[in-house]
Formats: C-alpha cells, sequence, structure tokens
C-alpha cells in the first residue's frame, strides 16, 4: 500500500498539495492511503497556570480540525482512503516523526512561497522537513 503524507495548515498552498495527490493517484487510488496531518504551535509559555490542559488539548483539536476540514472534504468527495490526525509542537519537527512513525513513502506539500531572502531569514519549515526526513519529499507550488 502507498502511504502519502500531506501536512496541511489550511492555506491554498497546501490545498493545492491535495489536489495534486488527487490529481495524480489514478489507478492506484484504491490501494493508496493519504495521511493528512495538522501540526498547531505549542502556546506561549506555561499557560496551564491560567487553563486547564484539557482546554488546551480541546483547543488544538478544534483549530486542528478546521485547518483539515477542506482537505478532508476533497478526499471525501474523491473517495481517496485517508487518516487525519492533528498534533502539537515544532510542524518540521512532527511531520518528520509522523512520517517516520507511519512508515509513508512520500511527503507531498505546499511551499509559502516566500522567497530565498525571507525563506533564509525567517526559516522554512519545508526546507527543515527535507532535512529531517528519509522519505521523498514533493514540494508543490
Amino acid at each position: 500500500m502507498l502511504r502519502l503524507l500531506v501536512p496541511v495548515d489550511g492555506s491554498d498552498n497546501s490545498l493545492r498539495a491535495v489536489d495534486y495527490v488527487l490529481r495524480t493517484l489514478g489507478w492506484c487510488k484504491d490501494t493508496a492511503e493519504v495521511h493528512v496531518l495538522n501540526v498547531q504551535p505549542q502556546l506561549p509559555g506555561d499557560v496551564t497556570m491560567f487553563i486547564r490542559a484539557e482546554q488546551i488539548r480541546q483547543f488544538h483539536q478544534e483549530e486542528g480540525m478546521k485547518a483539515l476540514a477542506p482537505a478532508l472534504s476533497k478526499l471525501d468527495g474523491a473517495k481517496i482512503r485517508h487518516v487525519s490526525h492533528v498534533a502539537v509542537g515544532d510542524p518540521a519537527e512532527v511531520i518528520a516523526r509522523y512520517a517516520k512513525e507511519k512508515h509513508c513513502d512520500q511527503i507531498c506539500m505546499g511551499t509559502r512561497g516566500l522567497g530565498r531572502v525571507t525563506g533564509m531569514l525567517l526559516g522554512s519549515v519545508t526546507t527543515k522537513v527535507i532535512h529531517l526526513c528519509d522519505v521523498p519529499v514533493l514540494l508543490i507550488k
């Protein structure tokens, strides 16, 4: 079975990666499994002093599912087998760990298109994923 990981943050760029997967699966869509992952950022500081851990977990889950909703709708419409997951942490590290744990064959992700200078100054999730992963990473612009 072909396992593809598509990290989704709700942006148009990440949805283009979902569209690309839908267009290219073609004949193998019955034997493919698409893992759709949203990574929520850690809340700053020790907010557990003010908000219960369960409320924080629920907040991350709700925000993650909002970001995943358009991608899941597209996959459901195309009748593509998929698994969705919401995680919390550094996006690139979580994506790399998830790909390894789930034995994904490829990661297909959208780029933000920040450009070379901005990408170097701000860092890039995409660049970090490429460096952390052992599987092929397909970038969709």
